[in-house]
Parts: C-alpha cells; sequence; structure tokens
C-alpha cells in the first residue's frame, strides 16, 4: 500500500508499517460489531481500505497502481483482520480481484481504471448463468452467489462457460449500473463481507471486457505498459489464489489468541472446591504452546508461498502443488488453534459480546472455503509428488 495512505509501499517494512497496519485494524475493530449486525462493511472502513491502497495494490503502473507484493498482501490482511475478519476479506479480494482484471485486453483495462486505480472489483469465480455470442461481444445473464463485498463494487468480474463446450470458462468485466443485488448473505460467519447475489438481465459485454480461465491459471496477463508484464501478474493463479482467503483467518486467529491470553492471564476460576488462577492450570499452559506454535507455523508456509511468488526464479510445478497442501493445512491449523481456545475458555467466551467467539466464527467461515478442503488438496499434491515430482 502506499506511502500517502495507510501502509508502505512493497519496499517498505518495519515500524512504520506496523504503525499503520495498526491504525487500520484499530478502525475495522471499532465497526466490527456493526459489520456483523448489518452483514456489510461501514462505509467508513471500506473508504479506509481503498485509501491504504489494497484495490489499487496488484493493479499496473501505467493506471497508476502498485503492482505490489504478496508478502505485502499477506502482511496487511491478516493485520486488518485482526480488528475485523470481514473487513480483511474484502481487502484481500479487491486486491485479487483487480489483479485478475490485469488479465482483460488492453482496451479492457483502460476502461476499467478510466477513473484512477481505486476502482474496487469484486468476482465470482464459480461460474453461472448463461452466456451467448453477440456481434462485438457476448450477452450475459443469471445469478451468482457469494459475491463479497459487492455493495461498494464498482466492477464484477463474472465466470460463466463459453456457449457450446463444457469445460471453457470465460470472465466477464461488467460495471456497476449493469447489474442488481439479492440479499442472500446469512452466515455464522464474515458475517460483514455482504456476500450477496448479483443477477444480470441479458447484459451485453464487449469483446475487450472478458478474458479466458485459461490466461488467469496460467499467468498470461497482458501488458499494460511498454515494461512489461510485472511479476505479481505473470505467477500462476493457482500458487496465489489461497493468500486471500487464508490470509483473513490468520489474522482472526491471532486476534483471538490474543483475547484468549490477555483473559487468562486475569481469570480465576474454581477448582476442586477451591479458586486458582487460570494461568496456572496445565492444560491453559499446554493450549497456550500448542496454538501459538500453530499460528507460527501458519504464518511461515503462507510466508514462504508468498516469497515463491514475489521472487525472481521461475515458478515449478512442485511450487504450485505444494501451495495446495499448505493451503489447505494451514486452514486446519487455524481451525483447530481457534477450536482449542474456544473450548478452554469455556462458556463465558460464548456470549455475543466476547470477542473469542467472533474469531471462532469467523476463523470457521474462511477455512470452509471450497478451495480450502484439505482432502481434494492433499490427493492433487499426492499426485504430482507421487509421479515423481517434488
Amino acid at each position: 500500500m502506499s506511502e500517502a495512505s495507510v501502509s508502505p509501499p512493497h519496499g517498505g517494512a518495519g515500524d512504520t508499517a506496523g504503525v499503520h497496519d495498526a491504525a487500520l485494524a484499530e478502525l475495522a475493530a471499532a465497526h466490527a460489531e456493526r459489520a456483523d449486525d448489518e452483514r456489510r462493511l461501514s462505509p467508513a472502513v471500506v473508504d479506509a481500505l481503498t485509501a491504504a491502497g489494497f484495490p489499487r495494490h496488484f493493479v499496473p503502473r501505467a493506471f497508476g497502481g502498485t503492482e505490489g507484493t504478496f508478502a505485502t498482501l499477506l502482511r496487511t490482511v491478516a493485520a486488518v483482520s485482526g480488528g475485523c475478519a470481514s473487513a480483511g476479506w474484502c481487502a484481500a479480494l479487491f486486491a485479487s480481484h483487480a489483479r485478475m482484471a490485469a488479465f482483460l485486453p488492453a482496451a479492457g483495462q483502460k476502461e476499467l481504471w478510466a477513473e484512477g486505480p481505486d476502482a474496487r472489483v469484486c468476482a465470482a469465480i464459480v461460474p453461472s448463468g448463461t452466456v451467448r455470442t453477440a456481434p462485438g461481444g457476448w450477452r450475459l445473464g443469471g445469478r451468482w452467489g457469494f459475491v463479497s463485498g459487492i455493495d461498494f463494487a464498482d466492477w464484477a468480474l463474472l465466470s460463466a462457460v463459453e456457449p457450446d463446450t463444457d469445460t471453457e470458462i470465460r470472465f466477464f468485466a461488467v460495471p456497476r449500473d449493469a447489474w442488481t443485488v439479492v440479499d442472500t448473505w446469512f452466515t455464522v460467519g464474515l458475517r460483514g463481507t455482504g456476500s450477496r447475489t448479483v443477477v444480470l438481465d441479458d447484459v451485453f459485454v464487449p469483446g475487450h471486457r472478458s478474458f479466458t480461465q485459461r490466461a488467469l491459471l496460467d499467468g498470461a496477463a497482458v501488458a499494460a505498459g511498454p515494461s512489461g508484464v510485472p511479476r505479481c501478474h505473470s505467477v500462476p493463479f493457482r500458487l496465489v489464489s489461497g493468500l486471500s482467503l487464508v490470509a483473513p483467518a490468520l489474522g482472526a486467529a491471532r486476534a483471538g489468541l490474543r483475547h484468549w491470553t490477555g483473559w487468562m492471564a486475569e481469570r480465576t476460576e474454581v477448582l476442586m472446591g477451591r479458586r486458582v488462577r487460570s494461568r496456572e492450570k496445565e492444560s491453559v499452559q499446554a493450549t497456550l504452546a500448542r496454538v501459538g506454535t500453530a499460528l507460527d507455523a501458519a504464518e511461515l508456509l503462507l510466508s514462504r508461498i508468498a516469497a515463491g511468488a514475489d521472487g525472481t526464479a521461475p515458478v515449478t510445478a512442485d511450487m504450485v502443488a505444494r501451495s495446495h497442501r499448505d493451503y489447505a493445512v494451514t486452514a486446519e491449523y487455524l481451525t483447530d488453534a481457534v477450536e482449542s481456545l474456544q473450548r478452554a475458555a469455556g462458556a463465558r467466551a460464548q456470549g455475543s459480546d466476547h470477542p473469542l467467539q467472533r474469531a471462532w466464527r469467523d476463523v470457521h467461515a474462511a477455512t470452509s472455503h471450497a478451495a480450502l478442503q484439505l482432502q481434494p488438496n492433499a490427493a492433487a499434491y499426492a499426485r504430482h509428488a507421487l509421479s515423481g515430482g517434488g
């Protein structure tokens, strides 16, 4: 994110970055309860995420964007999610979906970012609706669910299966005035993401506002300027797609551990007829050690993926296969961590006013995403490793 806003550019780090991250997390936390109740982010939080540079993080420099790094995205999303996981989730997707828009033809990119690099882009990755060819482009209609942050989107990338095919998927960029929103978002966790349903009624999409899923998977972005395609656009989608989903869960789990630790440090309870400090119980000490280690391990695995995506070495099939494994295993680490904290905290932590239960709900909601399920990701890794891969 830019120095003029909440985070320094991707070359920056250190104390200044931490101060900016903490300020944004504090703002998100102040509005977290409202986001839960209203099932969408506060406009003030969305404005802050935009000012912090999330929508422009992966936008080509030719349009005023940052062409940022995945390591910075991981750090800042986790930090924001420590205040409100829904805010971190939307921040991650504003950045990641703008990265996807860089796969549009040059004319499509120019149109999407005509008003500047801070256009907020939402997406529906799972294909739905119907599409048919039309002179100069396509006609698109139907319903797309689970479109996070759609209430604040300027553009949406909607996927559909191409006509006369069974498997060829194409993305279509449509502006805000092309859709209506149906409120279908009633969930246990990540309530503030406002992941509602988008409806289109036979909308024309010109050819320059569409790209294939294959181009996205291969990292075949379209150069927006004379310097060519930057590293952040050329890495395969499958290497980095999980970061946007797991980083919010990491931040929420960290917050859960922080709240739990502070509470246990002062809490007393009755044990075998006598009052004892919770922090003196071996079970509490063991939970602290296990959960802290799990969160550290999760961060290390995600940081390794981000470092590989940001580096200069070619991305290998080994790296992609391993990332599938690591995303799924990390999701399990985080889910088990908040489960352990919630069980060790007792009944009081289940109250609607207790911050631990929100972390528990949000982490479970994030890690239940289909892309993070252990069995299919383990199978993908095993197929690669057992066929001679790394």
